[in-house]
């Protein structure tokens, strides 16, 4: 066995010391060497790939139509790109506004950088007194609007959005209607909550009180009669909530035949909530040939879908930001991870520190009606004066509640996700995220309750376990705010799970929003041949 061995040994030990051994090896060392690529020769690979990389983006830039060039907010040089046969315009400005659409470029368009730039009467302009200059969203809107285009405004919440369609809608009425009062609305908006609809509402009775342009807004919980006793006695303006809106209509109190203005405000959320059957079908009961408007937070494909059935071919597209999820900056977010039931004295605990005079506004979100009720009942036995609005409350008890909040008697409030979009007070300091939301997107616009009108504010979460999932999303949107990431937070992860089709789950293909629309392939009846 032992002489075996050695003898299969001996062959290898003189293999390797023959000198023809040496010189296959030496010639093999040599010619790896010579393989081997010198320093010069990897940064021609390197530059090759970055070519390769900028090419790609570039064509990707071409296609979605946004080579942008970076000017001032007047957007005076653009540049026109030819895009599936049609001129396409986009710009970026200092203030990171993107424009895209047919004929964009046009002097006529140029964005306003004061109100009194845009030629409308001053009874029109009175309700931006207080306002030193036009937020970005209503600059880039105005022109575009106020010249009868379609068009889709994409930007945070409190970026001035309401009045960016609420004036191009009181000029579309004075030039549409012909007596004081319309018979029939002109203008209609849609809303996906009760407490957006009733914010739109406020803004546009102010605005339009020195025109008399009269708005109505209808919405559930309350009774009908006072609603239809507005709309008969005729109103320009009908501000409504998808459900009343359609009950409404069914019983003959509601004509939209006129309306040749529409709006879809938070149209993002109006699906997200299962109102598109409600939203096709009391579009398709406004007049044929209107001017379509829609404003969103978000841009996913199913509004991206809505608005090419609804809206002109070329509409108008302005983002302020960014069409991905992206927080408001002038909020400073704080993100704790605790467990589920150490959350009620870290909520006493942030309330004497962020509460303590009792004067200032604090805005506690929660999840679930139930949840509401158990947290103002525990805060008020710990001494806390505060209001609560949910789902499981009257209507009247949600305004009476809204209303001792923005007034300052009662500056404490809970709430669940119908104030998440809902409410629209400047001087909301604090929000509490005591629950996480369901999405990531009801976050950013929980946490869009403060830092209002370029005002800072703070907002603290309590992330649980329950929640991880969430996780990935959530430290995405911390970092493109550059906020601090805790390490307890980057424990459950940072993947972000694939969204998922309402119809096919997790197994399905998403299609691009500007992917090219599918042909109709025809044959010929074979059976019809001679």
């Amino acid at each position: 066995m032992v002489a075996k061995q050695l003898a299969d040994d001996e062959p290898q030990k003189t293999l390797k010391d023959s000198p023809k051994f040496e010189s296959k090896s030496h010639k093999k060392k040599h010619k790896r060497k010579l393989e081997d690529p010198e320093p010069e020769e990897v940064t021609v690979i390197e530059s090759k790939k970055e070519k390769k990389k900028k090419k790609k983006q570039k064509q990707n830039q071409e296609q979605e139509g946004s080579i942008v060039n970076s000017e001032n907010l007047s957007g005076s040089n653009g540049k026109v790109e030819t895009i599936n046969g049609s001129a396409e315009f986009s710009e970026k400005s200092s203030t990171n506004v993107v424009v895209t659409g047919k004929d964009a470029n046009e002097s006529k368009y140029k964005a306003l950088a004061k109100f009194v730039d845009s030629g409308l009467p001053s009874d029109v302009l009175d309700c931006c007194k207080n306002f030193e200059k036009p937020s970005p969203i209503q600059s880039h809107s105005w022109p575009f609007l106020l010249d009868g285009r379609d068009f889709i405004g994409i930007a945070k919440t409190g970026s001035g959005k309401t009045l960016a369609f609420g004036i191009p809608a009181i000029m579309h009425v004075l030039s549409k209607r012909k007596s004081k009062k319309s018979k029939n609305p002109l203008c209609l908006v849609l809303s996906p909550t009760r407490e957006l609809a009733q914010q739109i509402s406020d803004v546009l009775c102010d605005a339009g009180k020195p025109t008399g342009v009269q708005s109505v807004c209808l919405y559930g919980g309350v009774d009908k009669h006072h609603q239809k006793a507005s709309l008969k006695s005729g109103v320009d303006i009908v501000i409504g909530t998808p459900g009343r809106l359609q009950d409404m209509m069914e019983m003959g109190a509601c004509n939209l035949k006129a309306v040749s203005f529409v709006v879809l405000d938070e149209a993002d959320r109006m699906l997200d909530l299962g109102f598109e059957p409600a939203v096709r079908a009391i579009l398709s009961q406004t007049c044929s040939v209107r001017q379509s408007v829609m404003f969103s937070a978000t841009w996913p494909p199913a509004v991206h879908q809505l608005a090419q059935e609804f809206m002109d071919p070329h509409p108008i597209k302005v983002v302020v930001g960014s069409e991905d999820l992206a927080a408001n900056h002038d909020v400073m977010q704080i993100v704790e991870v605790l467990e589920d039931r150490a959350r009620d004295e870290r909520l006493q605990c942030l309330l004497e520190k962020y509460h303590k005079s009792r004067k200032n506004r604090v805005l506690v979100f929660v999840l679930y009606k139930k949840e509401a009720s158990r947290v103002e009942i525990m805060l008020q036995k710990r001494g806390w004066k505060v209001v609560s609005i949910s789902g499981d409350k009257q209507q009247r008890a949600r305004t009476k509640a809204l209303s001792l909040f923005k007034d300052g008697s009662c500056p404490l409030m809970i709430a669940t996700d119908v104030a998440a979009r809902g409410l629209d007070i400047p001087d909301v300091e604090v929000v509490i995220n005591y629950s996480f939301p369901l999405t990531t997107e009801d976050y950013v616009h929980r946490i869009g309750r403060t830092g209002r009108a370029g005002k800072k504010g703070v907002a603290h979460t309590f992330f649980t376990k329950d929640n991880k999932g969430l996780s990935g999303e959530l430290i995405n949107v911390l970092r493109e705010a550059g906020q601090v990431v805790p390490a307890a937070l980057l424990n459950f992860g940072t993947h972000v799970k694939k969204k998922e089709s309402k119809l096919y789950g997790a197994h399905f293909r998403e299609i691009d929003a500007n992917a090219p629309k599918a042909t109709k392939i025809k044959f010929d009846n074979s059976d019809e041949e001679d």
